[in-house]
């Protein structure tokens, strides 16, 4: 298991730091926690850039990609969600969201505050809606935080149980936004490009940051149907040591795979997946998880 455990991190650029653009080399960042996202491209080497956004793609779930990949991205997962969205709308009392999209747009940009004053919406209304839009290729999220310090490079043995932050290069501002202090923003979208030539760019863009993974691994972290996933082409990863670094809660290196198993030792899996749609940030030694861990106040505690 510890060579498939190299192979998936060192594919997910975990083990030497920026190679090159992260985002564009992941292709899209969960980014449904905020604090998370920083993290995520600190561990690789990156950090925010212009051109980046955030909406809603892969499994209807927020993710932090280039704009320029929304462009072809987004026809592949967003009009799919639509009905589903007018359903839950429907049930949070929503009768007519296409006009409240109407206004939505007119009004951007803005806050979620702002916007749930100016459409007189509250609650979970508010991120539906404004999801509904996003939908419509019309808004997007700004991406919303600043870069981390490199998270990667010597780190603790897990039976520590405080150890400062910023000793371990993980001085992200505890100042974070809040999802509400997103911007959602105007998007302009060109024509949508041939179906069949976005699934297999899709295909080669996921295989090429997932070593071992096939068409039914892309079926799960794509939210897409079996069929729309092309088999893997060949992909070589080169073996090697990867060093100590910290991930984030919901870090692609635990979602990007049906089976999950190769990263995280049985002993800890309760641990990382507690249930709930959870997954907790996790210390690795080589690849493997050996601990989660958490930041408050800017100790780092295991």
């Amino acid at each position: 298991m510890g060579e498939v455990a190299r192979a998936r991190a060192r594919g997910q650029w975990l083990h030497a730091p920026a190679e090159g653009d992260v985002v564009r080399h992941l292709l899209a960042v969960q980014a449904q926690d905020v604090a998370s996202v920083p993290y995520a491209l600190a561990a690789r080497g990156g950090g925010f850039r212009d051109g980046l956004v955030v909406t809603w793609l892969m499994r209807a779930t927020l993710h932090l990609v280039d704009v320029d990949d929304l462009a072809w991205l987004h026809p592949l997962f967003a009009p799919r969600r639509a009905a589903a969205s007018d359903r839950r709308l429907a049930q949070l009392g929503v009768a007519d969201p296409d006009a409240l999209v109407e206004r939505l747009v007119r009004a951007v940009p803005a806050t979620r505050d702002e916007l749930a004053t100016t459409l007189g919406l509250t609650g979970q209304a508010v991120p539906h809606i404004i999801a509904r839009a996003a939908m419509t290729g019309r808004v997007a999220l700004t991406a919303g935080a600043p870069a981390a310090p490199a998270a990667s490079g010597s780190s603790p043995s897990p039976a520590a149980t405080a150890v400062p932050g910023s000793s371990l290069g993980l001085a992200a501002p505890d100042s974070a936004p809040a999802p509400s202090a997103r911007v959602v923003v105007p998007l302009h979208l060109p024509p949508a490009p041939d179906r069949d030539a976005s699934l297999d760019e899709l295909a080669r863009r996921y295989y090429a940051c997932h070593a071992g993974a096939d068409e039914r691994d892309l079926a799960y972290w794509s939210g897409l149907p079996l069929r729309d996933c092309r088999p893997p082409a060949s992909t070589t990863i080169v073996d090697g040591p990867v060093p100590d670094v910290l991930i984030p809660a919901f870090d692609e290196l635990l979602l990007g795979w049906r089976d999950r198993s190769p990263t995280v030792p049985a002993e800890h899996a309760k641990a990382v997946h507690p249930g709930g749609g959870m997954i907790r940030a996790v210390a690795l030694e080589d690849g493997v998880a050996v601990g989660t861990w958490t930041r408050r106040g800017g100790v780092v505690r295991f």
